[in-house]
């Protein structure tokens, strides 16, 4: 990943930031994606209905990816363990470590994601509405895998995570 300066800052209003429905229960609010930044950053705001499922399990190889506690608690798959961060709560992940988020039973939750470098993830995020919208196939999401640094697989440990309420 090569860094660029940004041929500016980055400002985002609140009311024209794109929102995008990826599930029944949450919502992804787009802020800046890498070409926006010089590729130093990607952030989104993740907002989580209660019973949303989150993310599932998952892992990155070229980003950290950071997560921060708006509002709420989360429950988060951290490699082997089951983590529960509350609002102003922080956590970084780095590249090849597996996790996954969603949040706790009977809670909401928002929390701003950035990955560092910056990847373009905003077609991504795209990609998982129409899924949602039924216009894509979670085919398309596996086919993606490599083109968005978004690599799934099976965790028992979070499935079982999911089942309790």
């Amino acid at each position: 990943m090569t860094f660029t300066s940004a041929a500016k800052p980055v400002l985002v209003r609140a009311e024209e930031a794109e929102t995008l429905q990826d599930g029944a229960t949450s919502l992804i609010t787009l802020l800046a994606d890498s070409n926006a930044t010089g590729g130093a950053l990607t952030a989104n705001r993740a907002t989580l209905h209660k019973g949303s499922p989150g993310a599932p399990a998952h892992f990155h190889t070229r980003a950290t990816e950071m997560f921060h506690v708006l509002s709420g608690t989360m429950r988060i798959l951290l490699d082997d363990q089951i983590l529960t961060l509350g609002k102003g709560d922080f956590l970084t992940v780095p590249p090849t470590v597996p996790h996954a988020f969603a949040p706790a039973p009977d809670s909401e939750a928002e929390m701003l994601i950035v990955f560092t470098p910056g990847m373009d993830r905003f077609d991504y995020y795209r990609l998982l509405e129409r899924v949602y919208r039924g216009e894509a196939s979670v085919q398309d999401i596996r086919d993606s895998s490599q083109q968005f640094d978004n690599h799934y697989y099976d965790s028992p440990l979070w499935q079982q995570e999911l089942t309790r309420r």
